[in-house]
């Protein structure tokens, strides 16, 4: 087992609050959901495709994976975990994640809370291997049991078509979704490093903002910050595309940990 690398060196001494290093030979569900907003679709659809190897988590895009919610999000497929679930009644549109208008409830879900914090300093370190089609990513959002609380802290957000010879576009920021608070300050930098390798991609929230980092280098701070507690989710997508793109083996997203530290 390799020690983890402390990159943030400054969190060395902040109490750990969240942490997984996948280890074991199954996801831990005391910490995570194996779904992606099954209220707006259905457990069957909503599960991951997802294995162990090497002592880590592999989330990936199977070929026969079906759309997880064809009636709003088209031809979209995502294996996806997630560490807290809220939802309104049957028929509602009270739910987590509304990315588009006119969605409604299409299977309730109970109400859960594993982790969802407020404030705190983020690490996760992966890798992927993934086509022009797919999108991987480490967002929180709004638990969203009040409808404004609702924005997006973009970790690591990397489009397949963004990876190129010189480098790769990292998406990160904030988006303000359907909160009114917050205004969109998000961003994609052209850097010097490839996604298929392993790195760590990190942020620190506080009251006054959320600073974001690769490797330990501070890409930026962003002065505005959602005051409510938001949970964690990390995800591979494969998006509609016009290219007939073909893979010999699945897209994947490769987790070594995750740890969440306690607000300074």
């Amino acid at each position: 087992m390799q020690p983890i690398d402390f990159t943030l060196n400054k969190y060395r001494d902040r109490p750990i609050a969240f942490i997984d290093r996948f280890d074991g030979h199954g996801l831990d569900t005391s910490k995570w959901l194996p779904i992606y907003m099954p209220h707006w679709s259905s457990l069957p659809r909503s599960r991951p495709r997802y294995d162990f190897k090497d002592n880590n988590l592999v989330l990936r895009i199977d070929h026969d994976q079906e759309p997880w919610c064809p009636e709003f999000d088209g031809a979209v497929i995502v294996s996806s975990i997630q560490t807290g679930q809220f939802s309104g009644p049957l028929g509602s549109g009270i739910g987590q994640h509304r990315f588009k208008p006119g969605l409604v409830v299409r299977e309730e879900q109970p109400e859960e809370r594993l982790y969802t914090p407020l404030y705190g300093a983020f690490e996760l370190r992966a890798k992927a291997d993934i086509s022009e089609n797919n999108l991987v990513a480490l967002f929180l959002i709004g638990f969203e049991d009040e409808p404004d609380a609702s924005g997006e802290i973009t970790v690591m957000e990397i489009f397949g078509r963004n990876v190129s010879a010189e480098g790769t576009r990292l998406g990160h920021g904030i988006k303000a979704i359907n909160d009114p608070r917050l205004t969109t300050d998000f961003h994609e930098d052209l850097l010097p490093f490839d996604v298929a390798d392993w790195h760590v991609y990190a942020a620190e929230w506080s009251p006054s903002g959320v600073s974001f980092f690769l490797d330990g280098r501070l890409l930026r701070h962003v002065p505005q910050s959602p005051a409510y507690p938001m949970q964690v989710l990390l995800n591979i997508y494969q998006l509609p595309s016009e290219k007939q793109i073909k893979r010999e083996t699945p897209a994947t997203l490769t987790i070594d940990y995750f740890i969440g530290y306690a607000p300074a």
